[in-house]
């Protein structure tokens, strides 16, 4: 029996993902029909279907989802061993994947970027903005070396590392009476209109948290990044909290909106998470260094 080609493991590993053949070969920079002969080949080595051919959908077989987990190490591996080489070769070059969440990557990529440039002028940086399910997703599966994101989350299989902690801050339209004040208790925010990211962004959570049972929620609106709130604010539609960096330099020059401190300042912990068994550790450690420098001095 001939060995299975590893290449054939991912085109597995990018239906399961995408459930598409078309969307699976172009992530695997393949045509659609040789995705989908290999596939053909790979089942008929094997002797048992794995991907059941629906006319609008792609499914698995039982057989297919048992040997995705299997491919998906694999590949996995495959990864880490090119990786672990490179570590050897040059720490500091090569490749290093790096995901953000959506609230973090604007506010503080600007300054970190050039940072890291200067300081592993051999890497490649590939830059990603994803939420925190995902991310963890990606981290796991060998799709991204490194994730930048609000702590606590689950860690298995996972290091982490905190980068800085960061105050939240509370937007206001700039004609509100609260706006006059240096600083804003949260407790002055009872019955104000609170604005808030759509379902599935952490922030969401942290400011229902810090302010959910005194604020009334919005609820016929769920914005889908920041700035949709900051115009919203702007808009006279409510109040909000924003992350410190989201409100410094050309961000803090919104018109329209007020930006004050809230007293006591409940705060978001951002840290790095990375596999333990990763090969880029040298790579991640200089990243982290730079962005928690950069963190502090904004």
């Amino acid at each position: 029996m001939t060995d299975i080609k590893l290449k054939d493991l991912r085109y597995l590993v990018a239906v399961a993902d995408t459930r598409h053949f078309g969307r699976a070969a172009r992530r695997c920079f393949v045509s659609q029909p040789t995705l989908s002969a290999q596939l053909k080949k790979l089942e008929d080595h094997l002797g048992v279907q794995l991907i059941e051919r629906h006319p609008r959908r792609v499914t698995l077989s039982a057989a297919g989802e048992q040997i995705v987990e299997r491919a998906r190490r694999i590949a996995e591996c495959s990864d880490e061993i090119v990786a672990l080489a490179q570590e050897h070769r040059d720490p500091l070059a090569g490749r290093l994947r790096v995901a953000l969440l959506p609230t973090i990557g604007p506010y503080v990529l600007p300054q970190v970027i050039p940072a890291v440039r200067k300081a592993m002028p051999r890497l490649e940086l590939l830059l990603y903005e994803y939420r925190t399910e995902p991310m963890l997703a990606m981290l796991h599966a060998g799709e991204i070396d490194l994730g930048v994101l609000a702590l606590p989350v689950p860690l298995e299989g996972l290091a982490a590392r905190t980068l800085y902690e960061e105050p939240f801050t509370v937007a206001l339209p700039a004609r509100h009476p609260l706006a006059a004040q240096d600083g804003v208790r949260v407790r002055d925010l009872a019955q104000e209109n609170l604005l808030l990211l759509e379902e599935g962004h952490c922030l969401r959570d942290q400011a229902l948290e810090v302010c959910g049972r005194i604020a009334r929620e919005k609820q016929d609106f769920r914005a889908t990044s920041l700035e949709t709130l900051r115009q919203m604010v702007a808009s006279g539609a409510g109040i909000t909290l924003m992350p410190q960096l989201a409100t410094r330099g050309a961000y803090g020059q919104a018109r329209g909106v007020e930006i004050r401190p809230l007293r006591p300042a409940p705060s978001r912990r951002i840290g790095a998470l990375w596999r333990r068994t990763s090969a880029r550790q040298a790579a991640i450690g200089v990243f982290c260094d730079v962005m928690a420098a950069k963190a502090a001095l904004a």
